[in-house]
């Protein structure tokens, strides 16, 4: 028997040809069905307790179909290792985080096309994101592993826990299967200390404790050279950095043995983000970071520095991308010898301009993490097939803009965004600067709106189109994501 025996047996299932699959006398395929999307097993069941759904017999076999839910992914993930994350170490990565959670074959089929160079994330999410998107760690996981089983990928992938301020936070993860942590200490730097003097630096120092004083970093008087980018360790640049830093780093530490002891022996690997600050991380203060995170004993896969310039939501790099060359050249010889570690450019969708320059002073060793984008290729996609669901959610992110953009660093001016009634190309929105982070910052109140369309909201109504569209959906994605690959396939 073959794979394509399952076709043959059960013709009435349109199945997505790339996940057909047997193993041990058992055929598993995913296929679209007038209910929706729907896993279906063929074959004598060992442990039919495992998997969840209506059985019939065929030809002396038992036929399962069932939905895409927590225990049926869980028990195809016992049968099949690949649809379990694993680690990435240092290899060339990408972070592709899906708000919807119908964007993983997008994204596996631009990961494919980029000839496997590139490590993928498919399953990723921030903590604020799925508060906003009312999604859990597990369905993040879930969704990720049904879009990898439906385009056949087994060639591995990563699993991130973005942006985990609290324990809670990683425990809930932890127990979904993620195994890549991303810690975010933004509430712990002390901002104070970009223009305090330096009586001022030297009082906030005292009130560090002990493991995070300047004096105990042993960095007071040194010299360091990183390939040519020379730091010097004043007074008052010691200081500044243990200020700025010190709580954010000790906030690492214990979020860090946290996931030690909860982890046990399950592998897992960290970053740590300190991005999203108001003033960019001075390579003094990276080598600050990670002396200090070095004598805490804390083990990192990957660093995110607060970059020269913007990183805006959903748009291109804003500032001189030679002064990003210089910065990112200095982070990236630091990351070399006191690591070696990657860089990660967060808020990393299509920023064009910079790729180049990240792939070429990284010399590989770069994360880049992207979210948003998909959610706005789903939009683009919207835009294409339902032009009049597109103008209803348009005027709705726009009534909610200037309330949802509070949490973002952005510079979009509903003035400046188009009206919806002078709009005639609707998927040429999405390429306005303006409407573009509109509709990029509003995605949480757009998925859990329950006022518009007579109480529906929008969010079924998206699925159900995405679904219905999802050639054109995942076929928008890879042409989307290949504009991203395409810098990073070559270290030249």
């Amino acid at each position: 028997m073959t794979a394509d025996d399952l076709l043959l047996h059960t013709s009435t299932f349109d199945f997505f040809p790339n996940s057909i699959i047997r193993k041990e006398g058992q055929e598993f395929a995913l296929a679209k069905t007038s209910s929706g999307r729907r896993l279906v097993v063929l074959g004598d069941f060992v442990k039919p307790a495992d998997f969840v759904g209506e059985a019939t017999e065929l030809s002396g076999q038992l036929l399962l179909v069932g939905p895409l839910d927590a225990q049926n992914a869980a028990a195809l993930r016992s049968c099949f290792d690949w649809l379990n994350p694993r680690l990435l170490g240092l290899q060339t990565s990408i972070g592709m985080g899906d708000r919807i959670g119908l964007a993983t074959p997008g994204h596996v089929r631009a990961i494919r096309s980029a000839s496997g160079k590139i490590t993928p994330i498919f399953a990723q999410q921030s903590i604020r994101e799925m508060k906003r998107t009312g999604r859990t760690p597990q369905q993040v996981m879930d969704d990720a592993a049904w879009g990898i089983f439906a385009e056949g990928w087994q060639a591995g992938f990563g699993a991130d826990a973005d942006h985990l301020k609290t324990t809670e936070d990683i425990d809930v993860c932890l127990q979904a299967g993620f195994c890549f942590f991303t810690i975010d200490p933004g509430e712990f730097v002390d901002n104070r200390a970009i223009n305090a003097s330096l009586s001022a630096l030297r009082e906030l120092a005292e009130l560090l404790t002990v493991e995070i004083q300047p004096r105990s970093s042993g960095l007071l008087g040194r010299n360091f050279d990183f390939e040519g980018h020379k730091v010097v360790f004043d007074e008052p640049t010691l200081l500044r950095a243990a200020v700025k830093y010190g709580k954010a780093i000790k906030h690492v530490a214990a979020m860090y043995q946290h996931l030690v002891q909860r982890a046990g022996q399950q592998p897992f690997e960290l970053e740590v983000s300190v991005d999203e600050t108001d003033q960019p991380t001075t390579h003094a203060e990276h080598v600050y970071i990670a002396s200090e995170l070095k004598l805490l004993g804390v083990k990192w896969v990957s660093l995110a520095p607060r970059f020269v310039g913007r990183f805006e939501k959903g748009v291109d790099y804003i500032g001189d991308v030679n002064a990003f060359e210089e910065d990112i050249a200095g982070h990236a010889a630091i990351a070399r010898q006191l690591g070696p570690y990657k860089l990660s450019l967060h808020s990393g969708s299509d920023k064009f301009s910079i790729y180049p320059a990240a792939m070429r002073q990284t010399k590989g060793l770069v994360h880049l993490k992207t979210a948003g984008t998909s959610y706005l290729e789903a939009l683009r996609t919207v835009s294409m097939v339902d032009a009049g669901l597109f103008r209803e959610i348009y005027r709705f992110a726009r009534e909610h803009f200037e309330t949802d953009k509070a949490s973002y660093h952005i510079s979009a001016e509903l003035d400046r965004a188009p009206q919806p009634d002078a709009v005639k190309d609707w998927p040429g929105l999405l390429d306005q600067f303006d409407a573009r982070e509109i509709l990029h910052v509003t995605f949480g109140s757009v998925l859990t709106d329950t006022t518009t369309r007579a109480g529906q909201g929008f969010y079924n109504q998206i699925v159900q189109l995405l679904e219905a569209h999802a050639e054109t959906y995942a076929e928008n994605l890879k042409t989307h994501f290949m504009l991203h690959l395409n810098p990073f396939l070559s270290k030249d």
